[in-house]
């Protein structure tokens, strides 16, 4: 099931840093995992779609990127967003 419009905004106003925020980094890293989690479960059943998992592979190191950045800026941040995720152990 896709990221609905619900889902996006329920994901924004959680992670958003002010008011009017839907581009930081936090933002971004979660729509991202939303997405990722999303895939994930389609690929479960549709083992031999290619052109999809390029996307999904493209998503993942869009958001490493974004996580490197979001660590080398401020690390507490960094923490909170992976523990909030359930990214890493």
């Amino acid at each position: 099931m896709a990221v609905t419009k619900e889902n996006k905004d329920q994901i924004v106003k959680k992670f958003k840093t002010s008011d009017l925020d839907t581009g930081s980094a936090e933002v971004q890293v979660a729509l991202l995992t939303a997405k990722i989690n999303d895939l994930t479960v389609h690929f479960t059943t549709h083992k031999k779609d290619f052109h999809g998992r390029r996307g999904l592979v493209k998503m993942v190191n869009q958001r490493r990127k974004l996580l490197d950045y979001l660590h080398r800026k401020d690390v507490k941040k960094y923490q909170d967003l992976i523990k909030a995720l359930e990214i890493r152990k």
